[in-house]
């Protein structure tokens, strides 16, 4: 068989697996895979570099599929590239337990890179997939050696990625970045949910990505694959400008609703699937794949393994003469922590003049970076005020402008990627921004520390549009996502040690304003890590509870200063993350708020909403349930109620019940 119509018959054979899949599901998008199959194939038999064999191979090129609804597509092709997916799992497609869900997930299907779906986040992962190869490239690449940190970074993504404001922002900052080594394939088959992408969608794209400073083709027939594999080579050779290859298809290609909505995202129903199959001549059979089609995909997982033998080799070579950077490199992107990573954290003091709690994660930062190469990140155009400056790294500061959507994703995508501990900054109000993002960090595990600052109302003067509110609420919601707010410096340098060693997302909940130095007794990293602990209290049992958190500790601490004197015996709790102590044994959780203890005050400057799990039935709340207002933080605290006056009096209401 010659050359041609073998890749016409694995094309096919990709092609049919998916609309086999989304039919036996009863459920899918058949319309992506019919139509991007021939521009899949391409890059992925003639261009890819990866080890199905060694799927985590370091210097692999990255593959996202953006379009996460075509997900059939992909997991046809992980099918017959032979990563350990059985064809068995393809026939489950999108059922319980099994390893082709509707769209792809990271961690839970190996060769899946990233998990998307929701439209935009997989274009702007990949952007900072390939800004994370630029900057270890620069780390360990040495200019008498062959490079060990060499890679592309690929991805197909559709006409609703571009509409996503997202992909605006990523696609602004990898031109402006000169991102070269990304390249992104775009499925340009005219055609959206609610019918032709004219509805909605008329802008010039070439000339938009042309203005972002990206090296644009067209190729006008997704059906021609060396017009395709041409463009990706021309892609391969532009240095300096990130590349968008437009590729013009025609969804459901080969069956009776081509060209349609119809076909976007449901099955093509036994008529349609019959007629499909009648329109490449292919066997009634479902989940038919040729044994030469096996043998041919064989033949390109062998190559994958020479490909990587080869680099090997490279990487040996530069050992030779420079063996400690290659152990870090190695090791860095195994994910594995220097051993004395935190010496500048256990080196660091506090004033007992208090500290805003942004300025204290900017020394922890400072503190760290020295001693973890890979900890690199930055702010949405507000680092002086979030203070997340690495001032022993230039090359470690990233400069995300205005653009927290894609800061988010981005962040993502530098950890996905490995060898990099990225952490992003914005205002606590603006995290709205993120959302998405952090909301895939939790479904990922990605380790992303986002530094949130200006964290109440005690912003002040700004006003209600920049004091958040429901905020912390809303990030507390997430499953997966640990969220901290520390009282003071010594907690927030107990945060930041846990952000670091978690591997999981972590929000960081910090002031604008100066918080006093809390009375630390035992080791705040272990009361931290705990998630809330006994701050102080009086002599015998206690009578009443005060639970708080970040700035509000200190003032229960006041407050239970007052009522000491008049004989209360009241506990101040500092809780600075439910999730930890959500987390922590029946009998440390009953020893730090006894059950028996009725009389509960919570103190936070945000909304109440879940605070009742602490509070009991019996217990009050001192929390902000309406939007902020403008005036000075000071005046602002004290009309909603965060005096020590009033703390006072909600704590005896509650004891003399």
């Amino acid at each position: 068989m010659d050359q041609d119509r073998l890749d016409r018959l694995c094309i096919t054979t990709l092609r049919m697996l998916a609309a086999d899949a989304v039919e036996e599901a009863k459920s899918g998008h058949p319309g992506l895979p019919l139509g991007a199959a021939p521009m899949a194939y391409v890059l992925w038999s003639r261009f890819l570099r990866h080890n199905p064999g060694n799927p985590s191979w370091i210097d692999r090129d990255r593959f996202i599929l953006s379009a996460g609804h075509g997900s059939a597509l992909l997991y046809a092709l992980l099918h017959l590239f032979g990563y350990g997916l059985p064809l068995e799992e393809v026939r489950r497609f999108r059922q319980w337990q099994s390893r082709t869900p509707g769209h792809p997930e990271y961690g839970h299907t190996v060769g899946v890179e990233a998990t998307t779906g929701p439209l935009g986040q997989g274009f702007a992962m990949g952007v900072g997939m390939a800004l994370a190869e630029r900057h270890l490239a620069q780390c360990y690449n040495q200019p008498e050696f062959f490079p060990v940190v060499n890679h592309f970074t690929y991805a197909i993504c559709s006409d609703g990625d571009l509409m996503e404001g997202i992909s605006s922002e990523a696609a602004s900052l990898a031109g402006q970045l000169c991102l070269g080594k990304l390249i992104y394939l775009y499925d340009n088959n005219g055609i959206c949910i609610e019918g032709s992408t004219n509805l909605t969608f008329s802008e010039d794209v070439a000339r938009r990505f042309e203005a972002y400073e990206w090296h644009v083709q067209q190729v006008e027939d997704g059906e021609d694959l060396e017009a395709i594999a041409a463009a990706i080579e021309a892609a391969q050779e532009e240095e300096e400008r990130p590349s968008l290859i437009m590729v013009r298809t025609r969804i459901g290609h080969g069956s009776p609703l081509a060209g349609t909505a119809e076909v976007h995202g449901a099955p093509l129903g036994t008529a349609g699937l019959a007629a499909t199959r009648q329109f490449y001549n292919w066997p009634e059979e479902r989940f038919h794949v040729p044994e030469e089609v096996r043998e041919a995909f064989r033949e390109m997982v062998r190559r994958g393994v020479e490909q990587e033998e080869e680099w090997q080799a490279r990487v040996e070579a530069c050992r030779t003469r420079y063996p400690d950077e290659m152990s870090c490199m190695e090791s860095r992107l195994r994910g594995e922590l220097p051993t004395k990573w935190d010496t500048g954290l256990r080196a660091l003091t506090w004033s007992d003049k208090g500290i805003a709690t942004r300025a204290a994660s900017g020394q922890v930062i400072n503190a760290i970076a020295p001693h973890l190469p890979a900890m690199i990140g930055g702010s949405a155009d507000l680092a002086p005020s979030n203070n997340t400056w690495i001032n022993s790294s230039e090359a470690r500061n990233i400069h995300f402008g205005v653009r927290e959507h894609a800061m988010g994703a981005m962040a993502n995508g530098m950890a996905l990627h490995g060898g990099l501990l990225p952490f992003v900054g914005t205002f606590l109000v603006f995290s709205d921004y993120m959302r998405g993002a952090i909301r895939l960090s939790a479904l990922m595990k990605t380790p992303v520390v986002y530094v949130l600052t200006h964290d109440s109302i005690a912003v002040g003067e700004d006003g209600p549009t920049h004091q958040p509110v429901e905020h912390v609420a809303s990030l507390r919601a997430i499953p997966g996502l640990t969220v901290m707010r520390p009282a003071d410096g010594p907690e927030t340098a107990a945060c930041w040690r846990q952000a670091v060693t978690g591997g999981s997302p972590v929000a960081l909940i910090l002031t604008r304003q100066k918080l006093p130095l809390l009375p630390h007794g035992a080791d705040v990293d272990a009361q931290v890590a705990r998630g809330a602990y006994i701050v102080e209290e009086g002599e015998g049992e206690p009578e009443a509870i005060l639970i708080a958190t970040g700035s509000e500790v200190g003032l229960a601490l006041e407050a239970r200063r007052v009522l000491a004197k008049e004989g209360r015996r009241v506990r101040v709790v500092s809780m600075p993350s439910w999730e930890l102590f959500a987390a922590q044994g029946a009998d440390y959780r009953e020893r730090v708020l006894p059950a028996a203890v009725k009389a509960r005050v919570v103190v936070e400057a945000g909304t109440s909403f879940g605070w009742h799990r602490w509070a009991g039935d019996a217990g009050r709340m001192i929390t902000v349930d309406r939007f902020g207002a403008s005036a000075p933080g000071e005046k602002v605290l004290e009309e909603y109620g965060f005096s020590v006056a009033n703390v006072v009096s909600v704590t005896r209401e509650v004891l003399d019940k």
